[in-house]
């Protein structure tokens, strides 16, 4: 029986999934518009510390008015409406909710979240990748020990790619590499709020117009989303990052099982089992042929030489020997597929990717010459960029993860390209995110 079936059995004995969203933004949005169309699912609380973005999430998602005027979060499990609240710490003090969507952006905020949710008894699907690359593992360990399960969310980059890995390796497939399309040249790593724009393809005047966040579009040309993205894939999946940090290069989807292989076969990689991103765009700025933008990949092989024989068959892409294939899809879906997540988690007790190791991590590095004094402002601003690389590699040589470079003053100069270091910060060893922090670092080997 699918999930589909399963939540029509949810609804038709009148006990739906009760789901809490944390939240209001695109992600958010687009989760209650698909929400409100499935079975079996009821979101009980909507919450945003910003009092005016919950009621305009629901409106955009066509939410019937007369659904969201419940009092309380008991009122609304009660009589089956919508509590909107702007406080988001208000859903934990009332039990009841079976699912939290953690879908804000800052990691001290998902964090918080999402351990109050546990406490409470509710799994977790998180959006929030910020909060998932600085302890998404510990996360998921609280979650198992109350029984609970803490997951990616599908729709988004992440889950997707985890999907696919799965499936290749349930299949018995070998993976050679896993990942996303992405807009990225050289030197877009420097791009800033103030500049985002020229390497977006748009003008400040257009993007205020459709409402487009400056910070949120600079973390995705910088890399640093695409960075903690294919973190949390590498950290569900074991899969390991390059050690130089991502390439990116431009390849459109047929040229994927002849880039992403092992360099010993002629391709790109380092070494199978890689997580890596392709860029749509060539050097010289042209659209790359079948580019993956908005979609993520998988390429693999086989040790079966009949199985190998029959990819092209099957009209797999293929490298030139016909060695490796690849698969891919070539868009996400965001919030739109999230309830797959939701569904998952709470009537098969499975995730849709879930961070159980740390292989990988996202440092900042510094965009431009910082003085002693510069206050760091995280992801998407003028400071610093993530890199993605082996977590193994940061923790021995000290590097300050991004999503701790957030609202600290740098106490000595940091030259442009340069990775951050703890030294260059103080921080309070006693914060919760950090010390969930020094806890995943003491999972890797002394």
């Amino acid at each position: 029986m699918g999930l589909s079936a399963l939540l029509e059995e949810r609804d038709a004995i009148g006990q739906p999934i009760r789901v809490g969203v944390i939240g209001a933004g695109k992600f958010g949005t687009l989760f209650l518009s698909q929400a409100r169309r499935m079975q079996g699912v009821h979101v009980a609380a909507l919450a945003d510390i910003d009092p005016e973005r919950g009621p305009t999430a629901l409106a955009l998602a066509q939410w019937p008015p007369a659904k969201a005027v419940a009092r309380s979060l008991a009122d609304a499990l009660a009589g089956g409406g919508t509590w909107v609240t702007a406080d988001p710490m208000a859903l934990f003090e009332h039990p009841g909710l079976d699912v939290v969507v953690e879908a804000t952006t800052q990691a001290t905020h998902g964090i918080r979240h999402a351990l109050a949710a546990i406490e409470r008894g509710a799994h977790v699907v998180m959006v929030n990748l910020a909060a998932d690359s600085l302890a998404g593992p510990i996360l998921a360990a609280r979650a198992r020990e109350k029984g609970l399960v803490y997951s990616l969310a599908y729709g988004d980059q992440p889950a997707v790619i985890c999907q696919m890995v799965d499936w290749a390796r349930t299949a018995g497939l070998e993976v050679a590499a896993a990942g996303r399309g992405v807009r990225w040249l050289p030197g877009y790593q420097t791009a800033t709020p103030d500049s985002v724009w020229q390497y977006w393809g748009s003008t400040p005047e257009r993007a205020r117009a459709a409402g487009m966040s400056a910070r949120v579009f600079t973390a995705a040309i910088d890399g640093t989303r695409t960075a903690q993205q294919l973190a949390a894939v590498a950290n569900a999946t074991g899969l390991r990052p390059p050690s130089a940090g991502l390439a990116a290069p431009p390849c459109g989807a047929h040229d994927l099982a002849r880039i992403f292989k092992p360099h010993w076969d002629g391709g790109r990689l380092e070494d199978m089992g890689m997580v890596e991103a392709v860029s749509s765009l060539e050097p010289d700025g042209r659209a790359v042929v079948g580019d993956l933008r908005w979609g993520a990949f998988v390429t693999f092989r086989t040790a079966s030489e009949y199985a190998m024989q029959c990819f092209a068959e099957y009209g797999l892409p293929c490298d030139g020997p016909g060695d490796y294939a690849a698969r891919w899809r070539t868009h996400h879906m965001a919030g739109m597929e999230a309830g797959v997540s939701v569904a998952s988690v709470a009537l098969l007790g499975l995730p849709t990717g879930c961070p159980n190791s740390f292989v990988a991590d996202v440092v900042a590095v510094a965009k431009d010459d910082l003085a002693a004094g510069t206050e760091l402002d995280g992801a998407g601003g003028f400071a610093a960029y993530g890199k993605l690389m082996p977590a193994e590699d940061s923790v021995r040589q000290g590097f300050l993860p991004l999503s701790l470079a957030q609202d600290v003053t740098l106490l000595r100069a940091v030259p442009a390209g340069q990775a951050l270091t703890w030294g260059d910060v103080a921080l309070a060893e006693d914060d919760t995110p950090v010390a969930l922090r020094r806890e995943l670092e003491s999972w890797l080997p002394r």
